[in-house]
Parts: structure tokens; C-alpha cells; sequence
């Protein structure tokens, strides 16, 4: 048997994950990670290639893979109700274009007339003029005679609450204002292909698009229906300009005037909307008495979505997709400047480090750190190098390792993380049994000890300064420093406990590498 999930149920995906955003009891991060993508010098390691750059390869969506992913995770920053929107494609109004009406029948066996889609959400029944202001094609001069209609001249801008001509060109089009995509919005989500739709549109008290849903409501004002299609204008009917007519169906109170020249229904103008339609007809007995039967007109009452045009905008327009907007900067010393990520993705409902407790910070650092003594330090580490310690206590060939997130020369603060490639078989880059394996495979934590901290590649060495404690430092003696994470005897834990949260979305990159001078604006997209 044959089955179809509908629009409507990925529109309700898109408006549930909007809400469970906004859910004061949810926290959802954009994260960035894996620093070192290509590996290292001896090592490429799980989830790891050679080529990653040149050929990026695609996530895997198995446990695995997640798990791997939340470790190599570096930090996170919480999404907002102010940092998500739904979207809808961009069809801008230009001059000379064509536009499609909006009809509630589109279909695979009723094509748009222009974009030849089979659903109303692919076709270009809407439009964003240069003011960003977004108007819904009400009627297009459009006819059984005239299939794709004229071409638009009038550019809209006003934001009248009936549907209006928008100038003087006789272009045939109207147009409904429905709302104008805010300057904020514009900075933040501005792009080449979608249109942002506001938030809590039921339930806004925003003054414009209050009056515009208000207006919208048909059970309120009794202004659903706003035009009818003439497929077909007939012959043989009464002549006479404005003569009105009960429109018909499962709703009540709708009416149109028509005009009929020489027998035929050359317009039709809707004079009373009415309300609770989901279908229409055009009563046209009183002007029929000598029409044949094969002379019959064919007048098509376009039913709005919902209660009305604006009453309900996400059905209206489809709103499918939803973008997500986080910045990363050096603003905080959770979000390093001077590492390299090649990992963006959404984590839910992760858990603040040593509880089950869901972290709720505005951001996180999900490295590990330690407070190198600037005394007895030297060199600098590479990023995405192995660090490397030997343990002293209860030490039988027992090696600490990590992979180094980040340095500052300033602070002589490393963070570093650590996953299971630097467990791995060296060689095969997997669970292949290996000579050493006993210690080799097993984690064990950095010390606060007199045990030096060496890089493999870069030659650094660093001593762990174990008498430091605190969340700042003061290195020069002229500046006090947040560092962003507590320190205990020079260590520093994650924010978060690794591999919590569940992993929603996760994009492979060629590696970028941050800096002080940039600013990092991620933008993620959700189909449903």
C-alpha cells in the first residue's frame, strides 16, 4: 500500500525543535572540533585521513563514530531562542519575473504553471522585495486563458493588511504583506538562498506582526477567501458589471462580484470572504438561466491555509528548515584563538563534569588543561601534536597522552583532549593486538608531579606548575587573566563530562585554523 509523510509533519518537526530550543529545561551547543584531522606524524589515528583536507570524508552515523567525536570535541556555545529561525527558500521579487499564485491545490497531477512543481512549498508563490519585506501572490492577472500570467512590474513595498495592487502598471499582480525580516535577523542569518520567518508568530506581541495575524483570523473578521481563479469564464450568462453571489461549501459567508461581458465571465472580485472554508463554489444560478450544458464556467475559490492569509505563516510558507547561528570568538578563553578545528556540530542536554546534572552555561570547554611553570618550560607545542608524560606514582611503564588543543605562550596554559586513536595499534590505526598493549592501551591521567610533559613533534617540555590554583593568573605582573577553567596543583578538567549530550549534528570540514584576528560565524542548516 501506497503512503506518503506530508509537508505538514516536517513542518511540525521544524516547530518541535524550535520548541525544544526554547525549552528553558533543554541546552543545545554548537560545538567545534578534532584539531588535528590529519593526524600526526606517526599517528592518523581513528576518524582520521591523510587527505582529509583535499578529500573531507563524510561523518558516520554510527555510536561509534559519536562517541569518537564528543571526544575530540573542544568547546560549545549555547543556542538561544534569539540564535534560531525557521527558513524558507528565497525568491526574490525582480522586475519582469513571473510569479505564481498561491493555491491550495498544486499537485502532480495540477502542476504550478511556471516552476512546474507538484507541491505549493516548490513553487514561487511568494516574494522578498529589497526592503526584506515578504508578500504572498494573491492573484497574477492569471486565467484558463492566460496560464502563466503577466509579468510583475510593480515592485511591493507597502504593508497594508488587505491584499493590494502594488502601482500603476496594470500588471494584474496582488500582493499580501506579511511580515518584514528584522535588521537583526539580517546580520545574524543573511543568505543568498533563504529567507528568515520570526519566531513565535501565535503568540509574538510585536505590533506588526500582531496586526497581521489578527487580521489573518477569519473566525475573528470573516476574511478568509481572497480570490477566485477563472479556469474557465463560460458562455451564455447574464451580462451586467459587480453582480454578486453567495459562495458556497463547507464554510459560510463568502461572496464575489462578477462581470460578465457578452456571456462571458471576464472578472471576479471577492467581496466578502467569509470563514471555516476548505472548499468553495461559486453560486451562479442567478446568472445561468441560459447557459447550456456544455457552456458551464469553471470558478476555482482559492482556500487559504488555516483560518486565513498570515493567520499561520509556517503552514503558509512551508517552514521545513531551520538555521542555527553561534559565533566564536576570543572573547573567552573557553573558545582558544590559536587552535585548528575540522568539526562542527550540535550536541543536546550535555552533563556538567562529575554529575548528571545538564550544564547549562552559556558556553563550555570540553578540553582538559594544565598550568605549565614558565620557569621550566621550553619551546612551544604543536597544535594536534601527542603529549606525552611519565607517571610517578605507581609508575610500571605507565604513560599519560593527549593531543594538544592549545597553547598559550602568555599563560603557559595547554589544553589538551584525548580519544582512542592514541590507544590504537600504531600501525593499523585500530584494535589490532600490539606488543606493550597493557599500558600502551590503557588511560591514564596527566599527574601533578615533577614529571616533565613532552611533545613529540615540536621538542616542548613543560613542568607542571603544581603549586597553582585558581580560575586567573597574572603572568606579567600588569594584567589579571581569566582563565576560564579552575585549576587544582596546575590541572584543569573538562566542563563537561566527555561523550554526554547527545550528538544531533556533526559536519566534517577541511581544517580551519583560528586566529585573534577572526571571528568564526557558524551557520547551520536543518532540513526536516
Amino acid at each position: 500500500m501506497s503512503a506518503i509523510v506530508t509537508d505538514q509533519f516536517r513542518i511540525l518537526n521544524a516547530n518541535n525543535f524550535v520548541a525544544s530550543v526554547e525549552d528553558t529545561n533543554n541546552s543545545y551547543y554548537v560545538f567545534l572540533g578534532l584539531s588535528n584531522p590529519t593526524g600526526t606524524e606517526s599517528l592518523v589515528g581513528f576518524g582520521r585521513s591523510s587527505d582529509w583536507n583535499t578529500t573531507t570524508p563524510a561523518p558516520t552515523d554510527s555510536f561509534a563514530y559519536l562517541n569518537h567525536s564528543g571526544d575530540t570535541m573542544m568547546f560549545g556555545k549555547k543556542v538561544s531562542s534569539a540564535n534560531i529561525r525557521r527558513l524558507i527558500r528565497r525568491v526574490d521579487w525582480i522586475s519582469g519575473n513571473r510569479y505564481e499564485i498561491y493555491r491550495d491545490d498544486y499537485s502532480a497531477k495540477n502542476q504550478s504553471p511556471i516552476t512546474k512543481s507538484n507541491r505549493l512549498y516548490d513553487a514561487n508563490y511568494y516574494v522578498m522585495n529589497s526592503e526584506f519585506k515578504v508578500y504572498i501572490c494573491i492573484d497574477n492577472g492569471s486565467s484558463g486563458t492566460n496560464l502563466l500570467g503577466n509579468v510583475s512590474q510593480d515592485e511591493p513595498t507597502f504593508t497594508d493588511l488587505e491584499p493590494s495592487k502594488a502601482g500603476n502598471s496594470g500588471d494584474g499582480y496582488k500582493w499580501k504583506y506579511l511580515f518584514t525580516v528584522s535588521p537583526s535577523d539580517i546580520i545574524k542569518f543573511d543568505s543568498t538562498e533563504f529567507i528568515t520567518v520570526p519566531n513565535a508568530w501565535s503568540t509574538t506581541t510585536d505590533t506588526q506582526i500582531r496586526t497581521v495575524r489578527e487580521n489573518g483570523n477569519s473566525d475573528v473578521n470573516s476574511n478568509q477567501i481572497k480570490h477566485v481563479y477563472i479556469e474557465n469564464g463560460g458562455i451564455n450568462y447574464a451580462n451586467g458589471l459587480s453582480q454578486e453571489v453567495n459562495i458556497v461549501g463547507d464554510g459560510s459567508g463568502a461572496k464575489a462580484r462578477i462581470d460578465v461581458v457578452g456571456g462571458t465571465i471576464t472578472n471576479v472580485t471577492v467581496s466578502a470572504g467569509g470563514k471555516g472554508y476548505s472548499y468553495g463554489m461559486v453560486n451562479l444560478d442567478t446568472l445561468s438561466s441560459n447557459v447550456p450544458s456544455n457552456g458551464r464556467a469553471k470558478l476555482i475559490p482559492i482556500i487559504p491555509p488555516a483560518r486565513g492569509h498570515g493567520d499561520d505563516i509556517y503552514t503558509e510558507l512551508g517552514t521545513d528548515k531551520v538555521i542555527i547561528y553561534s559565533r566564536f570568538d576570543d572573547s573567552t578563553k573557553d573558545f582558544p584563538s590559536d587552535n585548528i578545528f575540522a568539526q562542527v556540530g550540535i550536541v543536546k542536554n550535555p552533563t556538567k563534569v562529575g554529575t548528571s546534572i545538564t550544564y547549562t552555561d552559556n558556553t563550555f570547554s570540553s578540553l582538559q588543561a594544565i598550568k605549565c611553570n614558565p620557569l621550566t618550560s621550553t619551546g612551544s607545542p604543536v597544535i594536534g601534536e601527542k603529549i606525552t608524560q611519565v607517571l610517578t606514582v605507581d609508575n610500571i611503564g605507565k604513560i599519560a597522552k593527549g593531543f594538544v588543543a592549545s597553547y598559550d605562550d602568555d599563560t603557559k596554559v595547554l589544553k589538551y583532549f584525548r580519544d582512542r586513536s592514541i590507544y590504537f595499534n600504531t600501525t593499523t590505526y585500530d584494535h589490532t593486538d600490539y606488543a606493550g598493549i597493557t599500558t600502551s592501551g590503557t588511560i591514564f591521567e596527566f599527574e601533578s608531579s615533577t614529571s616533565v610533559v613532552n611533545g613529540e613533534e615540536s621538542g616542548f617540555t613543560g613542568k607542571i606548575q603544581t603549586g597553582f590554583n585558581g580560575i586567573s593568573t597574572n603572568p606579567t605582573g600588569t594584567k589579571l587573566i581569566n582563565l576560564g577553567t579552575r585549576f587544582v596543583s596546575g590541572l584543569s578538567n573538562s566542563e563537561i563530562n566527555k561523550g554526554s549530550g547527545q550528538i544531533i549534528y556533526l559536519d566534517n570540514r577541511p581544517e580551519i585554523v583560528r586566529s585573534t584576528r577572526q571571528k568564526e560565524d557558524i551557520k547551520i542548516i536543518l532540513e526536516f
